[in-house]
Order: C-alpha cells, then structure tokens, then sequence
C-alpha cells in the first residue's frame, strides 16, 4: 500500500511540473490552427501540410519588404519541393492587387486571405502587429523560429533539411 501511494504521489508530482503543449505563437507551441481561401476560394487548412517543414509567412501585395524577400522564398522552395512547404497569408483588401502580387512574383506556393486585412481572425490568433511576420513550424505544427528572414531562415531549413 505504501508502495502504490508513493508512486501515485511521484506520478502527480511529474503531472504537475509538466509543461503541457500548448496553442500559441511562442517557440515550441503549436501554431494556431489557420483556414482560409486560397486565390480561387477553396479553404486550404495549414494543418494539411504536417509532415513537412512549413514556413507560415504573413505579407501583403503593399508591403516592399514582403515583395523584397520573395525571390529568396522562392529559392528556397525550389530547393526542396518535396520536404518544405510555404503558406502565405494576405493581409490584402483587394484580391486583384494580391493575385497581381502573386503573378508578379511568381508564386507557386499557397497563397490564402480572407481579405479582411487586420480583421481576419489570424491577426489575433498569430498576435500579428506588422508584415512580415513568419513562424517556421515543424512536420508535428510545433514552432521552431518566428520572424526569421534572410540568410538566417536560409540557414535554419538548411540544417534542418540536410540532417533528414
């Protein structure tokens, strides 16, 4: 009997001093869940793409350092089509200024929007203050790195691409 109380009490401590995983948009939570239309109206659910790594990245069509960045997506896309993944969320009012922005870049990623700009529910469900904003998010929708540009998110999917 002294036996079973002490591990049920050591099992209720371990309970206790876990850390659940939890929703939310700080390293190691689970992205908040994201189900939008993409540029023909179809909902596209962000957790369609588990099991690859997924870069969720918010712009908009007006925002100059959204348009920089792009060719550096899009390099990175292409040098793995089969293992990295990007969901683009518009923060656009317009749809033809967006579908514009996308011809331009040459987008083939999914592009999704609601086209409510800050009133869309991912501004607060992602805390979103300013484009652009992105959270690289794990095959299991676990967050690894948010707001990461440039050669830094180059690197990090690198490294986290090479070593599969």
């Amino acid at each position: 009997m002294k036996k079973t109380l002490l591990i049920l009490g050591f099992l209720c401590c371990v309970i206790i001093s876990s850390k659940a995983q939890v929703v939310g948009t700080d390293i190691g939570d689970i992205a908040p869940e994201i189900d939008l239309p993409d540029t023909k109206g179809n909902n596209v659910v962000l957790s369609s793409l588990r099991g690859s790594l997924t870069l969720v990245d918010f712009w908009a069509s007006w925002c100059g350092p959204c348009i920089k960045e792009q060719p550096a997506l899009l390099k990175l896309y292409n040098a793995y089509p089969d293992k990295f993944s990007i969901y683009s969320v518009s923060m656009d009012t317009k749809k033809p200024l967006w579908l514009a922005a996308i011809a331009r870049g040459k987008l083939p990623w999914i592009q999704v929007s609601d086209l409510k700009y800050w009133k869309s529910p991912v501004v607060g469900d992602y805390m979103l203050q300013s484009v652009p904003l992105n959270f690289l998010i794990d095959k299991n929708g676990i967050i690894l790195a948010k707001n990461i540009h440039g050669k830094a998110l180059e690197d990090m999917v690198n490294s986290l691409l090479t070593a599969q």
